[in-house]
């Protein structure tokens, strides 16, 4: 139980006087800072939609799409998960929210964000499109991917895309950055994987194998 209290230590991000940064107090990018690709080699838009799919092809492919979590008490679905496979339904629509200030509609590598699903919703469910990192799951041993997040504050809503050593982009968790701009870049970051709950892909925080995406522009 201590190895445990103090594995969620570590992972819970501290977000002690974090409060003045919000949207209208951005982090700002380097003047060389790398715009983000889509498949067709466009710069991804803040303005618009994509679909976050995987570099591979077969059961190894598969979108990210939002879900119902297992035994969830949420009032909408929050889970966030991937196809088993890239042949069947197409992922959920989602838009990048950056916090940089004057690189216009851009979205760029290192560039902290907050994810979107981009779906019609009602009233009660809108935070339920914004992703985030849940709570310590003691039976899969890490911290899940879910909606309820916010856009703009200091909390665990706050993602990097960073260019994969394999393929593609890979994603990471970045809230500890918020309130170290003099920390190492991604010292405190997490990389976004896949662990399986209830036969599905869950996307959650892994050590190893992160998941390669691509972005593919919704028409």
């Amino acid at each position: 139980m201590k190895c445990l209290f103090l594995l969620c230590l570590c992972l819970v991000p501290i977000v002690v006087f974090s409060s003045t940064f919000t949207s209208k107090n951005p982090i700002n990018l380097p003047s060389d800072a790398t715009p983000v690709l889509d498949v067709a080699g466009k710069e991804l838009d803040s303005r618009l939609s994509y679909r976050i799919i995987s570099t591979f092809w077969g059961a190894l492919g598969g979108d990210v799409y939002l879900g119902k979590s297992p035994n969830s008490d949420a009032p909408c679905a929050n889970g966030i998960f991937r196809y088993n496979s890239d042949v069947g339904p197409s992922g959920t629509p989602v838009r990048f929210i950056g916090s940089s200030s004057h690189f216009g509609q851009g979205i760029f590598e290192n560039e902290l964000l907050n994810i979107q699903f981009a779906i019609s919703t009602s009233k009660l469910c809108v935070s339920y499109t914004i992703w985030k990192v849940g709570d310590y799951d003691a039976s899969l041993g890490t911290m899940l991917l879910e909606t309820g997040g916010t856009i703009g504050q200091a909390d665990s809503s706050w993602f990097k895309i960073v260019k994969s050593s394999r393929f593609g982009y890979n994603l990471l968790y970045c809230p500890v950055t918020i309130i170290c701009p003099s920390c190492p870049d991604d010292q405190f970051c997490s990389k976004v994987g896949v662990v399986h709950q209830n036969g599905k892909r869950r996307l959650a925080l892994v050590k190893d194998n992160p998941l390669d995406v691509s972005f593919k522009q919704v028409q």
